[in-house]
This record gives structure tokens, sequence and C-alpha cells, in this order.
């Protein structure tokens, strides 16, 4: 089963204004809302799955990861390829 982190799109016209869209109205009753990328969103979803399902090849071999690092290279560090990544993604 995989995880999947409610979400919905924060968008910005040129003036601007900020317009949530829920079409779940998931954030109905919420009066805060952090704003992530739709590709990190994906990535920490996979990388989320990858932890519960204990399914990464190499943890111990990541050792530390710097801060300037992007979260999207953590994939291809762990040793998946595409492929891997692609068949994660269609189990959403």
């Amino acid at each position: 089963m995989a995880y999947k982190i409610d979400n919905a799109i924060v968008k910005k016209d040129v003036t601007g204004k900020l317009t949530l869209i829920d079409p779940d109205n998931v954030f109905a009753d919420e009066d805060a809302f952090i704003a992530v990328k739709s590709d990190d969103l994906i990535t920490i979803q996979l990388l989320i799955n990858g932890i519960l399902k204990n399914d990464f090849k190499s943890w111990r071999e990541l050792g530390a990861i710097p801060e300037n690092e992007s979260l999207k290279n953590l994939f291809v560090r762990l040793g998946y390829s595409k492929e891997d990544v692609a068949n994660m993604i269609k189990e959403f």
C-alpha cells in the first residue's frame, strides 16, 4: 500500500494573489499551508514509500548528504534507475 501526502495546488496570478485549488476539499478547515514544488512532493512521497517498505538498496552507503544537494538526487545515490522510480510512481 502506497503512502500518499494530502496535497492541493497553490496558484499565484500576475498580481501575486494566491488561490488554493483543492477539488477534494481536503484543506477546508486548515488555516495555514506549506507550498512544495510538485516534483519535490513526488520525491518525498516516493522516499516515504521506500522507507515504509524498507525497500532501499544501500542506506548505509549514502553517508552524509551535503546540504546543498537536491533531494531528487537521493534516488540516484541509492542506486535506483529511472525504471525503478517509474514503477514506484505507478503504485500511486
